[in-house]
C-alpha cells in the first residue's frame, strides 16, 4: 500500500487565499508522488483572536458551549477553502468537521481530551481517491456537543489522526522552519535543531516552547509517531526538524 502522510497546515500557511492555493499545490504534489494524504487545517492566522474579540463585545468570553461553537468556525472555514482550492486544480477533496472525521472527546469546553477515533470515514474517502481535509482543534462529545482543545489544538488533531491511521509520518507545517534553540520570532540568532527525540520535544513543549502543542508532543511520544516540523515556505517535504525518526 502507498505511503500515508498526515499534513497539518497551521494558521499562517492558510492566512490568505494565495497561501491556501499554495497548500493545495503541496497536497497535489505529494499525490503525484503516489502518497495518500489526510490534511488537517487550522483557522487562518489571526481569526481566532478576532472571534474572541467579537465574543468579548457581547459578553465575558469564558469557556462555554457557545464560545466553542464560535471558535470552531475558524477551522471549518479553512477546511472548506482548502477543499475548494484542491477541487479547482483537479484534486477531489472533502472538508470534514472533527466529529465528521470520527473524533470524539470528553472534558470541559475549551479543554477537550480525545477519547476515541473512528477512522472509517477517512479510510472510505481515501479508498475513493478523495483527500479528506479535517478541521483541527475540535471534536464532538458523547452528548453531541462541539468541544475544542485549546490553543494549538490542531497539532493534537493531526497527531491523533496519524496514530489512528498508522500513518508513515505526520508533518506539522508552520510559520517557522523547525524547532529551534530559542523562539526564532524573538531571537533571530536561534539555531534550528535538525532532529529530536520524542522526549526532547515533550520537554521543549512543557517548558513553554510553543512550536508544538504539548498534548500533541505527548501523544506522539506515547504512540511513536514520527513528526516533521517545517515552514509553509519550505520545499515539498521541507528540511525542518525530524522528531522520533529511526536512526
Amino acid at each position: 500500500m502507498s505511503r500515508l502522510l498526515v499534513l497539518k497546515f497551521g494558521g499562517h500557511a492558510l492566512a490568505n487565499p494565495a497561501r491556501v492555493r499554495i497548500a493545495a499545490r503541496r497536497i497535489a504534489a505529494w499525490r503525484r508522488r503516489g502518497v495518500r494524504i489526510v490534511a488537517v487545517a487550522s483557522a487562518p492566522a489571526g481569526l481566532t483572536d478576532r472571534l474572541l474579540a467579537s465574543a468579548a463585545r457581547v459578553t465575558s468570553p469564558a469557556a462555554h458551549r457557545e464560545l466553542d461553537r464560535l471558535l470552531a468556525t475558524g477551522e471549518d472555514r479553512s477546511t472548506a477553502l482548502l477543499a475548494l482550492a484542491l477541487s479547482a486544480i483537479g484534486v477531489p477533496a472533502r472538508s470534514l468537521r472533527g466529529a465528521e472525521a470520527g473524533l470524539q472527546a470528553s472534558g470541559a469546553f475549551g479543554s477537550g481530551n480525545v477519547t476515541e477515533v473512528d477512522v472509517s470515514p477517512l479510510l472510505s474517502l481515501l479508498e475513493q481517491g478523495i483527500v479528506p481535509i479535517v478541521a483541527g482543534f475540535q471534536a464532538s462529545r458523547i452528548d453531541g456537543e462541539t468541544i475544542t482543545f485549546g490553543r494549538g489544538g490542531s497539532d493534537l488533531t493531526a497527531v491523533v489522526l496519524a496514530s489512528a491511521l498508522r500513518a508513515d509520518q505526520c508533518h506539522l507545517i508552520k510559520d517557522v522552519d523547525g524547532v529551534h534553540t530559542h523562539d526564532p520570532r524573538q531571537a533571530p540568532q536561534a539555531l534550528r535543531i535538525p532532529s529530536l527525540s520524542h522526549d526532547d520535544l515533550l520537554n521543549f513543549a512543557r517548558s513553554g516552547a510553543r512550536v508544538v502543542h504539548a498534548g500533541a508532543a505527548q501523544h506522539a511520544r506515547n504512540t511513536a509517531i514520527e513528526l516533521r516540523v517545517y515552514s509553509f515556505r519550505a520545499p515539498l517535504d521541507g528540511t525542518g526538524t525530524r522528531i522520533g525518526a529511526a536512526a
